[in-house]
């Protein structure tokens, strides 16, 4: 078997050697996803990284990224999820990724496309600026929120302001479960609390709305690369209307102002959620990071 292990953040330049030079592809390639979510583990393999995830109960394997022998990676993981005994399914597939994993076996893989797993990827001057009619309704919505906020300013999350920000983030969740009690937040909530414990060494960027004391939202993101932030988290008090509006919009611009050179945001994926789908689609993604999946077919599946 592959000897993966957990992932470690005193290797993280290791790491990132390897996931920041995988520009074209998803939030699954964030360092700091890969240790907040916790059920990920790694191991370097011929001039590659090689990942084992847990995604939707079913183990998967998102495909190798790396300039050493790929091919050979994909190997070894085909071999290492029968001696598991698992359904070899990879995962966080690039069409590019798709045409290596076919010419390799030919004939031996079914490939899916994920549209519940495609990042929303937007220009960065468009969310900091909200420019022209498509953005209307949210200039309106926007300014609606800095009328019955004059006061509200936007201040960074630094390491001291983190209680606080985890009381807000504590209170969405509470707010959330009681109108939706069928809902599973605790892999987030564990997320969440990851990141702020390793906000530092995860290289964590946020900021909040703040009200007098009272934080009305937050969002927090990283690097994705050097032309990309991966926004991780963006929570707003169900009972301030615009706030998400706000965030949004004040969080971009902090970014543009801060990093001049930055030009994306990722805003990751819907989860197939349909208000989470429209949301995401309402404010104009430049365009998606379209991923696909693929299993194995061994011989005693129907081709």
């Amino acid at each position: 078997m592959i000897d993966f292990q957990k992932i470690d953040l005193a290797c993280k330049d290791e790491y990132n050697k390897y996931l920041q030079g995988s520009t074209e592809r998803g939030c699954e390639y964030s360092l700091t996803n890969l240790y907040m979510w916790g059920r990920q583990k790694a191991a370097f393999l011929h001039g590659c990284l090689a990942l084992f995830s847990q995604f939707q109960r079913k183990s998967v394997y998102p495909f190798p990224v790396g300039d050493g022998d790929v091919g050979a990676v994909l190997d070894a993981i085909i071999q290492d999820a029968r001696e598991r005994g698992l359904q070899c399914r990879l995962a966080s597939m690039t069409a590019a990724d798709c045409a290596v994993l076919e010419e390799r076996y030919p004939g031996q893989f079914q490939f899916h496309p994920d549209r519940d797993s495609c990042d929303y990827i937007y220009n960065i001057e468009e969310l900091a600026a909200l420019p022209g009619r498509k953005f209307q309704r949210k200039r309106n919505h926007l300014n609606r929120f800095r009328q019955n906020h004059p006061q509200c300013r936007m201040v960074s999350i630094t390491r001291e302001l983190l209680p606080q920000v985890t009381a807000m983030a504590q209170q969405w969740y509470a707010q959330r479960m009681a109108s939706d009690p069928n809902n599973d937040f605790l892999l987030e909530q564990k997320a969440l609390n990851r990141a702020f414990a390793h906000w530092e060494e995860l290289g964590l960027e946020g900021a909040v709305l703040m009200e007098d004391d009272r934080i009305l939202a937050m969002a927090a993101g990283s690097f994705l690369d050097e032309n990309t932030f991966d926004v991780h988290f963006e929570k707003a008090l169900e009972d301030v209307d615009g706030a998400y509006a706000a965030i949004n919009q004040a969080f971009s611009a902090h970014l543009q102002n801060k990093y001049p050179a930055l030009r994306w945001l990722n805003r990751e994926d819907d989860l197939g959620l349909p208000g989470l789908r429209k949301a995401k689609l309402s404010y104009c993604p430049d365009h998606l990071v379209v991923k696909f999946w693929a299993n194995l077919l061994e011989e005693d599946d129907e081709h």
